[in-house]
């Protein structure tokens, strides 16, 4: 595409608008690591708090791929982005509603059945995040788009949870939690009115292989996919990587709760001292791809969060967790943008819905599997034994990034 002043308008306000849609989504956002918590002081079990994590797999492992293959035959999934993140976001409005109406008893299945219905915008949203955001910067800004967008994220969600954490103390259970999903919901409609604005040129969709059946379809999909074996491997590595982290995410939450007995004050402030860190980390991690390449990156973030569910079970103490949550954000952060920038290296351009969508598959079928596993292990090795085994398979995802790939990515 010819570099026209008009063009580079465009692309000015399009990266302003990914940053205001950000302050938006991190306003709601901050409710997100409050949900199981939620729950769990609900009287859910362990079961009912894996599932909530685990249900956005179960839609987006069956619905995924045709969302792909969907929006790759739309000529702008634009405004498919923005009304996803708005439906998505109203679930928190959706569930501080109904739980101040239903009593306890009902709160817990009411909460789950209104996050059943958030899969679905889920799995649009996560496709059409990763298009929009790699169309916006193009191959060389993806690093300076995402961590200028996730750190905003990152500013939004400090200054709000220490609001928020406040706010909670002050205010009786259930009450404070309601007012807290419904008042946060409020960022949706920022979202939605400025990532409307994004204008991205119309794509011609391409032309896919004829097929006569279900099987010829299915049979010219995969051989799409083998032909860029760079996307294989990377997104197979990804895959193990990814259940690791998985797996603590149910886990996390019930070992403070329960074994470490933290308040929700100090959750909170777990949470933002790992975000306050992550701010500095998405200066940092640009700056040490440009020196020392995106593979150093992937081995020192990879290497770097294999520690914080291991010295949490270890140490059960909020201030050394308190440590631990800030040192893991800073590899957090690296993750992030690193997992996202090689990704995108191995995604060929005319086809970044369908295979966006495959890779988004492989990370559904971890989010299913990953909690449930990681919460059956809890109930038989108890909740600081699942999270030493999270570190153990963070450690041989490691060792998979720590082999040389030498097939070639798609530039």
């Amino acid at each position: 595409m010819i570099n026209t002043p008009e063009s580079q308008e465009i692309q000015k306000h399009n990266f302003r608008y990914v940053q205001i849609d950000a302050v938006g989504v991190s306003i709601s956002n901050v409710a997100a690591p409050f949900l199981p918590v939620f729950l769990t002081r609900l009287g859910a079990s362990n079961f009912q708090v894996g599932l909530l994590t685990s249900m956005p797999g179960i839609t987006g492992l069956i619905l995924a791929l045709v969302v792909g293959r969907f929006l790759q035959t739309r000529k702008n999934i634009v405004p498919w982005y923005s009304l996803s993140r708005l439906l998505v976001i109203s679930c928190y409005a959706l569930t501080g509603l109904l739980t101040f109406i239903l009593s306890k008893e009902y709160a817990v299945i009411a909460t789950l059945a209104i996050w059943a219905f958030a899969t679905l915008p889920q799995t649009a949203l996560a496709v059409a995040f990763s298009v929009v955001m790699n169309a916006v910067a193009g191959p060389e800004g993806r690093y300076a788009l995402l961590s200028r967008r996730w750190a905003i994220f990152g500013l939004t969600s400090v200054v709000m949870t220490f609001f928020v954490t406040r706010m909670i103390d002050l205010i009786e259970f259930p009450r404070n939690y309601e007012m807290m999903f419904f008042g946060l919901s409020i960022g949706g409609l920022i979202s939605y009115y400025f990532s409307k604005q994004i204008k991205l040129p119309d794509q011609t969709p391409p032309m896919l292989a004829p097929s006569s059946s279900a099987f010829d379809s299915v049979r010219n999909y995969f051989s799409l996919i083998r032909r860029e074996p760079a996307f294989v491997s990377f997104a197979t590595k990804k895959f193990v990587y990814y259940s690791a982290i998985t797996l603590s995410a149910p886990i996390m939450p019930l070992f403070l709760v329960r074994e470490v007995k933290a308040t929700d004050s100090q959750i909170g402030t777990i949470t933002m001292a790992m975000t306050i860190v992550m701010l500095a980390g998405y200066f940092l991690w640009p700056w040490s791809s440009r020196k020392y390449g995106g593979r150093f990156v992937l081995l020192a973030t990879t290497f770097g969060m294999i520690f914080y569910p291991a010295l949490t079970a270890a140490t059960p103490q909020v201030p050394l967790i308190i440590l631990y949550a800030a040192i893991a954000g800073l590899f957090q952060a690296g993750l992030d943008l690193v997992f996202f920038d090689e990704l995108m290296k191995t995604v060929p351009p005319e086809y970044g819905a369908t295979f966006v969508s495959l890779a988004q598959s492989m990370q559904y079928l971890s989010a299913i599997a990953a909690p449930l596993i990681g919460t059956w292990l809890a109930d038989h090795i108890g909740l600081g034994g699942a999270l030493w085994v999270s570190s153990g398979l963070r450690l041989f995802g490691f060792l998979l990034f720590l082999i040389p790939d030498r097939r070639k990515a798609t530039v």
